[in-house]
């Protein structure tokens, strides 16, 4: 597998209309706009420096070495204290070097403040991402298992001064990486590795999210729904991360991989580069469920280990196997019922029928489809709409929560609030899933959104996902 970030370029599928089973020339341009635009956010350094000039106003930030524009003008001296008056002077010159290479902070982080903040969190078990890194504690009979590890942990100044930043300005982001990494240590021990390989991944883990660091923190807003081609920043950023990680020189190439990896899934509907099973590293395997664990313990301040535990088993192609069965012994420790997070009935049926009209409504624009273009080769977009939805449908058929087996399951579950509590978490879990396809549709072909195309098949695909999202909108 080709790590360097210009193999996104053979990421996307999109649609040829003489040979739909060939790459297209549409998908081509959109893997390398995607690559574009983390460039483009790596170099945009706007909200970077706003985040570094606003620490400063609370922490010294002294300038390590003279700062100079790309012409050659002198922005700022040696030693100088940098604060939020210099924003303006930095952020309208494109700099000759890093800013993050020629700053340093009072009280930076530094490996043994990971190890603390670590440490930190396996005693908490109650914010943050600290419940699962206490579930983690446990597992090990205490933390020093998972401790050990991140005391060989490379963080070279530029690195060091960036984590600094993080966790003065988007604490929870840091909180975040912290328990990333704790979970992939964990799952690298399970898996039987051991030295310098879990320290690696260590590494990987703690910065997969560095590029966020460039993105607008309007990201960090529940309420803020960003769609379309307004997303680009969102998928970009792991990309972008590894353009900053392989900017010092510093790492190998196994951990630029995985952190470019972190958004990836085994059934190939990950970004930024859609990679499947084999293609995608043994380290961003574990970097990749790691991540999305954290997150659902953040996320959710009830039963965070029973929502996740039953996410995992209905996205059971998404994750590699002997991984989750590390995971999932765990999950049963957090304790609590489903039952608690039972939806209204009202809110339960708006689910059901969201799903049902959007698997009935495919199965007519299906119907009406040439064939060729729902083939395994095809790479039109209602090949990957198909392909997305039969697998959903085939979860929720395993799980028990196809719309189509509700008269079944009525009769099934009468009397069993526990078991109609996890049906409903699970289509909960399936409704985000089918968003998550109707975005991921608009998102690798923007021409669907815009309403340009002319093709029939283009159209129906394009009426199918606003279709559902009136449907969401309504759930």
């Amino acid at each position: 597998m080709n790590d360097n970030a210009s193999s996104t370029e053979n990421g996307d599928g999109g649609s040829d209309r003489r040979n739909p089973q060939a790459p297209s020339q549409a998908s081509a341009a959109a893997a390398r706009q995607a690559l574009a635009d983390a460039r483009e956010l790596a170099r945009d350094g706007t909200h970077y420096l706003r985040s570094v000039t606003d620490m400063a106003e609370r922490v010294p930030v002294v300038a390590r070495g003279a700062i100079y524009s790309d012409t050659g003008i002198k922005l700022v001296d040696q030693g100088t204290r940098i604060d939020g008056r210099l924003y303006d002077r930095l952020v309208h010159h494109t700099l000759r070097d890093p800013i993050d290479g020629l700053l340093g902070a009072e009280g930076g982080v530094d490996a043994a403040a990971v190890e603390a903040e670590a440490r930190r969190q396996c005693d908490a078990g109650h914010d943050g991402g600290g419940g699962l890194a206490a579930l983690l504690a446990r597992a090990h009979g205490g933390p020093e298992p998972l401790l050990a590890p991140l005391r060989g942990l490379l963080l070279p100044p530029p690195v060091a001064f960036r984590l600094t930043v993080m966790r003065a300005q988007r604490a929870p982001l840091y909180g975040h990486s912290v328990c990333v990494m704790l979970l992939a240590v964990h799952l690298a021990l399970g898996r039987g590795d051991s030295g310098r390989d879990v320290s690696l991944l260590a590494e990987a883990a703690l910065l997969h999210d560095i590029g966020v660091l460039h993105m607008d923190p309007v990201w960090n807003d529940p309420e803020n729904k960003v769609t379309g081609p307004d997303r680009k920043h969102l998928v970009a950023h792991p990309i972008t991360a590894m353009l900053l990680l392989r900017a010092p020189g510093a790492y190998p190439a196994s951990v630029e991989t995985a952190v470019l990896e972190h958004h990836e899934r085994m059934d190939g509907t990950g970004y930024p580069r859609g990679l499947r099973g084999p293609d995608i590293s043994p380290m961003g395997q574990i970097l990749m469920l790691s991540e999305v664990a954290a997150a659902f313990f953040e996320k959710y301040s009830a039963l965070a280990a029973q929502r996740l535990s039953l996410s995992l088993r209905l996205n059971h192609r998404k994750f590699a196997p002997d991984l989750v069965a590390l995971l999932l012994p765990l999950l049963a420790d957090g304790g609590g019922t489903a039952v608690a997070l039972s939806p209204p009935r009202e809110e339960a049926g708006r689910v059901l029928d969201t799903l049902g009209g959007a698997f009935d409504r495919w199965a007519d624009v299906r119907s009406r489809l040439p064939a060729d273009l729902l083939g395994r080769g095809s790479r039109h977009p209602a090949a990957f709409v198909d392909q997305r939805l039969q697998a959903l449908q085939q979860s929720l058929v395993e799980a028990g929560a196809h719309p189509r087996q509700q008269g079944e399951i009525d009769v099934y579950l009468q009397g069993d609030p526990q078991g109609s509590a996890e049906l409903a978490l699970v289509r909960g879990e399936a409704l985000w899933q089918l968003g998550s396809i109707v975005h991921a549709t608009q998102r690798r072909w923007p021409e669907l959104s815009g309403g340009g195309s002319t093709d029939a098949a283009d159209a129906a695909v394009a009426g199918w996902c606003a279709h559902c999202a009136l449907l969401m909108s309504a759930a």
